[in-house]
């Protein structure tokens, strides 16, 4: 109870690196070993193997589009309902959201195997390619309920108020892929599917300690499996919070779809490969920026329920303080190392190395920016309101990315495909900062309005 009322009472800046700092060292370490398995086998198997992850890429997102359905939407309902002091529906709502990780984890599965190679040939992966693909991707398609289980219940340990245990969660997965990696891929000469196997049992393993959380008494919020009545209020409010979040992602999946059918068309796998190692380094970029977004959705959420507007302003505007300070010095480390960076992945191959380093330098030049987009845009998630956090997000993925891969290329080329980031980075963040100070200047005079009365 201590830990969930801290929320409302202590220090923002205290509340801040408590709740940001572990999530962001999880989601970094997290990002790190997807790193890792590209570097291994990178070096380990070469381009055709790179290109397959590259490809199978999109179908890891529909697997988080689902965990962030139910996963972000039930988090968030119970960081707003613990903040309005409703302890028991908080409990309802963790349960309910326990089954539908069971349900759609199984889905996903039988659903992938069966079309596995249809749907690697509608993502781009070229006849060299789709052997490579085909192992990676099956191994990963068998393993997704231990990802819906461990990813997905892992944000409402972060939603009670406990951001130490969900870091341990990434941890723990990200450690034991580390150590199993080159140990499949090298020792035992799997190669590609070493790397599958390995990110499989580090998610088993996540799994496990996320249910010896709940199932043992750990945490505030406990699962008692024979007490769970699914309720169809809890349900809808689950999907109708989560709904953003998984549209959005969605939409990134159909965005790398199209961007890897672009990529074969004006690069071939040179270019699949080289962008598959762009994402790599893109996303251990951003995961401190997310793991910042993470960290204060419950402090957000929590002081918005309360009704506490002066603490959500303060908690958002240190957030993104912090975020831009983060983003400016990952820009700084790739406009100097770009080919380092990238020869991390593959030392011999000289081709590989120069295209990814300009493609990076451009995919990435307004990194500085992405801070505050991202906490700006998950600000509205946090207090509930999914419809501002699914446009904002949907306006750069849909309205500005998709075209931009489509219409630039026209004219620069395989660079075109690089420049579509930076583009769309631009076009929403001006878009989400209109309506960021709209809602905040409605939150001040509701507050106003609230001390006068």
């Amino acid at each position: 109870m201590q830990q969930t009322k801290q929320l409302g009472e202590a220090s923002i800046t205290k509340l801040l690196l408590k709740f940001s700092i572990p999530a962001t060292v999880g989601m970094l370490v997290n990002a790190l070993y997807n790193v890792v398995d590209r570097i291994f086998v990178g070096n380990g198997v070469g381009r055709p193997a790179l290109s397959a992850i590259t490809a199978e890429f999109p179908m890891t997102l529909v697997v988080m589009a689902f965990n962030m359905l139910i996963g972000i939407g039930a988090s968030t309902l119970i960081s707003i309902r613990l903040g309005e002091g409703k302890e028991e529906e908080a409990q309802e709502i963790m349960g309910n959201s326990f089954v539908l990780f069971l349900i759609v984890g199984a889905f996903v599965t039988v659903f992938g195997l069966i079309f596995l190679e249809p749907i690697l040939e509608l993502l781009g992966a070229s006849p060299e390619v789709m052997p490579y693909a085909k192992d990676y991707a099956g191994i990963l398609t068998a393993g997704t309920l231990f990802f819906t289980i461990g990813m997905g219940m892992n944000n409402m340990i972060r939603a009670e108020g406990n951001p130490k245990i969900a870091m341990a969660t990434m941890l723990i997965g990200a450690v034991t892929n580390i150590i199993l990696d080159p140990i499949f891929i090298y020792v035992f000469n799997w190669g590609i599917k070493g790397a599958a196997i390995a990110t499989i049992i580090s998610k088993a393993i996540s799994a496990i300690w996320v249910l010896r959380y709940f199932l043992t008494g750990i945490g505030h919020l406990q699962l008692e499996i024979r007490k769970i009545k699914m309720k169809t209020a809890h349900i809808i409010s689950i999907l109708s919070l989560g709904i953003a979040p998984f549209i959005i992602q969605l939409a990134a999946s159909l965005l790398n779809l199209i961007l890897n059918n672009s990529l074969m068309f004006y690069g071939g796998d040179l270019a699949m490969a080289a962008m598959g190692i762009v994402n790599g380094i893109t996303n251990l970029m951003l995961m401190p920026l997310f793991g910042i977004s993470q960290g204060l959705q419950p402090i957000i959420g929590y002081n918005y329920g309360a009704g506490n507007f002066s603490r959500v302003k303060e908690a958002l505007q240190k957030g993104m303080l912090l975020a831009t300070a983060i983003s400016i010095f990952g820009f700084m480390i790739i406009m100097i190392f770009p080919s380092q960076l990238v020869a991390l992945f593959d030392r011999k191959d000289a081709d590989l190395i120069a295209m990814g380093a300009e493609g990076l330098q451009i995919f990435l030049m307004t990194l500085p920016i992405l801070g505050a987009l991202i906490v700006g845009s998950n600000y509205f998630q946090a207090i509930g309101k999914p419809k501002r956090a699914l446009f904002l997000s949907l306006t750069r993925q849909l309205l500005f990315f998709i075209p931009s891969i489509i219409i630039l290329p026209k004219f620069w080329g395989l660079n075109g495909i690089f420049y579509s980031g930076p583009v769309s980075d631009v076009l929403a963040t001006s878009i989400m900062s209109f309506l960021l100070i709209r809602e905040l200047k409605k939150n001040a005079a509701q507050e106003s309005q609230a001390e006068l009365t």
